[in-house]
């Protein structure tokens, strides 16, 4: 029987760095198959918490946080664009950063219904922001990205009309911050053993591997 593993994958769908990791954790996954019986929990975080609803231009934003020339700025979004590419997923231009708060709260009422529900969505926003430049602040963006996930459109609207799921998305983004945890991705497996970062699908593989073999990830 395999071995079942948890996995929490602490993230930001703002984080260009977390579709990476996602991405290559998945594959990492894949590779194992069998071996191992992977149970994936998307969890909340957020770069930007204080951002106002209209946004900010993300070149901007990204100078001003990061203090780093816009050359430098340019070269890191090569850099993106190649290892996301490496991994089948196309990166867009992307013009605003926006608050991701509503979308954390839809992600967690899909994790209501379902690990592969979660997943869904978590994608289909990450398509939407770093493919198509889409506004995730957006009520009705939110949810015409929850019905190409194939949920229910309704239901979110329900959702994002109130403040629901809004105190449990806290309370899991406070629980990470106490933990130490001020980066994504922050991939947490069984809840003891942490790898930080976009790593490569072998880091990943090589943790799912020594893990369903019943050792700590080195």
């Amino acid at each position: 029987m395999a071995r079942p593993i948890r996995i929490d994958f602490v993230s930001d769908i703002a984080c260009p760095w977390c579709v990476i990791g996602l991405a290559a954790l998945g594959e990492a996954i894949a590779r194992v198959g069998a071996a191992a019986a992977v149970e994936l929990h998307l969890q909340p975080f957020e770069l930007n918490p204080a951002i106002p609803a209209q946004g900010e231009d993300a070149d901007e934003h990204l100078l001003r946080k990061y203090g780093m020339p816009r050359e430098q700025l340019e070269r890191n979004r090569e850099t993106i664009r190649e290892r996301g590419a490496a991994l089948g997923f196309r990166f867009g231009k992307r013009t605003r950063v926006c608050n991701t708060f509503d979308a954390h709260r839809l992600l967690h009422w899909a994790g209501t219904l379902g690990a592969a529900e979660q997943l869904a969505l978590e994608w289909a926003l990450l398509r939407a922001w770093h493919g198509e430049d889409a506004d995730v602040s957006d009520a009705a963006v939110l949810r015409d990205i929850v019905q190409r996930a194939g949920l229910d459109a309704a239901r979110a609207a329900q959702v994002l009309a109130g403040g629901e799921f809004g105190a449990a998305v806290r309370a899991r983004e406070q629980y990470y911050l106490d933990r130490g945890i001020h980066g994504v991705p922050a991939v947490i497996f069984d809840e003891r053993s942490l790898i930080s970062g976009a790593q490569p699908v072998e880091v990943f593989e090589r943790a799912l591997r020594e893990l369903a073999g019943g050792a700590l990830p080195q």
